[in-house]
C-alpha cells in the first residue's frame, strides 16, 4: 500500500499579510475571455482507479524525503508570486482539470484562474490561466502540473487531428498508455475529441490474435466466450452519449451496474471474417463488433491500400460495428476513414505522442529584486 503523501512536505500555507508580492509583468497575449470553469470533460469511470492517489505518487516521486532544497534555500517563506500559464505552441490544452487537483493537493489556499477550459485550442504565446499564492507552494507544484498537463495536451491535440480527419469514422484509442497513467492518456483522448476503448482486461471481452491461436480458430474462441458468458451469467454494458467508451459497467454513485453484452473478435483475413459471420448467423451470440486488424496495407510510394478492408466492411454489411486497425497514422487515418468502417483505433494516440509546450512563469526580474531586498539573492 502507497503510503499517503504529507503535505508538511511542502509546507503548509502562512498568513498572506506578512508575504512579499510578486506578478508578472508577461509580454505574451493574454486571453481576455473570462475566467473557464475547468472541468468540461470529466474522466473516464474506472473502479478501481484513484486519481488522488496517482498525483499523491507524481509529487512524492518528485518531493523524496526533504522536500525540495533548492526552494528551501532560494525562496523567502513569507513570499506569494502570481505566475501564468504560457502556451509555448498552438493546440489543444488538456490537463486543467487536474491541474487544480494538484494544487489543491499541495496547497488548497492557492487560487487558480483558468482563461480556457480543456478541449480549447491554445495558440503560440497565449497566456490562457493564473495562479497566485505562497511561492514555495508554486514552484513545487509547477513540474508535476506541467507535465500531466504537457502529456494531456500532445494527446488531446493529435486525437484532435485523428479525429477530424478520420470523420465520419469514430477515432479511439488503445492500451497502449504509459504505466500508471491510463486513466489520464485516455482522459485526454476524449478531450480531444476521440472516444475511449475499453479501459483495462475487466471492462471487455475482446478476443484476440493469441486467444485465437490458443483456441483452435475463431469459431472455437467465439463459442468458448458465449458459453462463458452464459454459465457465468455475465452481461457486460455499453455506456453511450459523446465522448464514452464501451465498457462492462456503467458508472453508478454507488459502485457500477452491469448491462448489455461488448464481445469483439480480431479477424486478420477476409476468410476470418466470414467465419465469424457463419458463426454468427448460426449460433446465438453476443458479439457486437469486428476487428479488421492490418487490412490497410502500406505502399511503396507512401500511399496505403484499402481494397481487403472495404471488403471486409462489404461482407459485414452493417450486421456488426467494425473497427479498423493497423498502419494507423495521421497521413493514412483519412482515407481508412472513406473506407465505411465505423471506429478506427491507434495506439499512437497514446504511446509515441509529442507534449505540447506549455510553461508556467514568474516574473524573475522582479523576483530578483524582491530577493534582493530581503538578501536572499
Amino acid at each position: 500500500m502507497m503510503r499517503a503523501l504529507s503535505l508538511s512536505t511542502f509546507s503548509s500555507p502562512i498568513p498572506s499579510s506578512q508575504r512579499l508580492l510578486v506578478k508578472m509583468s508577461a509580454t505574451a497575449t493574454r486571453s481576455t475571455a473570462t475566467p473557464a470553469a475547468s472541468m468540461a470533460v470529466k474522466p473516464p469511470a474506472h473502479p478501481t482507479y484513484d486519481l488522488k492517489s496517482v498525483i499523491r505518487l507524481a509529487l512524492s516521486e518528485d518531493a523524496g524525503d526533504l522536500g525540495d532544497v533548492t526552494c528551501k534555500a532560494t525562496i523567502p517563506d513569507e513570499m506569494e508570486v502570481e505566475a501564468c500559464f504560457l502556451a509555448k505552441e498552438d493546440g489543444i490544452v488538456a490537463g486543467i482539470g487536474l491541474a487544480e487537483m494538484v494544487f489543491k493537493e499541495v496547497d488548497p489556499s492557492l487560487k487558480v484562474e483558468w482563461y480556457a477550459k480543456d478541449g480549447d485550442n491554445v495558440h503560440k504565446g497565449l497566456q490562457f490561466g493564473k495562479v497566485h499564492g505562497r511561492a514555495h507552494s508554486i514552484v513545487v507544484v509547477e513540474r508535476v502540473v506541467l507535465n500531466f498537463m504537457q502529456r494531456m495536451s500532445g494527446i488531446a491535440t493529435l486525437t484532435k487531428a485523428m479525429a477530424d480527419a478520420a470523420h465520419p469514422a469514430i477515432i479511439l484509442e488503445t492500451r497502449k498508455t504509459a504505466p500508471g497513467l491510463r486513466l489520464t492518456d485516455k482522459w485526454a483522448v476524449v478531450i480531444g475529441g476521440g472516444q475511449n476503448h475499453r479501459m483495462g482486461l475487466f471492462d471487455m471481452v475482446m478476443i484476440k490474435d493469441n486467444h485465437i491461436s490458443i483456441a483452435g480458430g475463431v469459431p472455437n474462441a467465439l463459442k468458448s466466450v458465449d458459453l462463458y458468458l452464459e454459465q457465468n451469467h455475465l452481461q457486460m454494458g455499453v455506456e453511450s452519449g459523446g465522448g464514452t467508451r464501451c465498457s462492462l459497467y456503467k458508472p453508478l454513485k454507488n459502485g457500477y451496474l452491469r448491462g448489455k453484452t461488448v464481445l469483439y473478435v480480431e479477424t486478420r483475413t477476409l476468410e476470418e471474417v466470414n467465419e465469424v459471420l457463419h458463426y454468427a448467423s448460426t449460433t446465438k451470440t453476443a458479439l457486437t463488433r469486428i476487428m479488421l486488424d492490418n487490412m490497410v496495407v502500406p505502399l511503396s510510394d507512401g500511399d496505403i491500400d484499402i481494397s481487403m478492408l472495404k471488403e471486409a466492411v462489404k461482407l459485414i454489411d452493417g450486421r456488426f460495428e467494425t473497427e479498423a486497425s493497423g498502419n494507423v497514422t495521421i497521413e493514412t487515418v483519412h482515407k481508412i476513414g472513406q473506407s465505411g468502417v465505423t471506429y478506427i483505433s491507434s495506439g499512437a494516440l497514446t504511446h509515441s505522442v509529442k507534449a505540447l509546450d506549455i510553461s508556467l512563469k514568474i516574473d524573475t526580474k522582479l523576483a530578483l529584486e524582491v530577493g534582493k531586498r530581503t538578501k536572499r539573492a
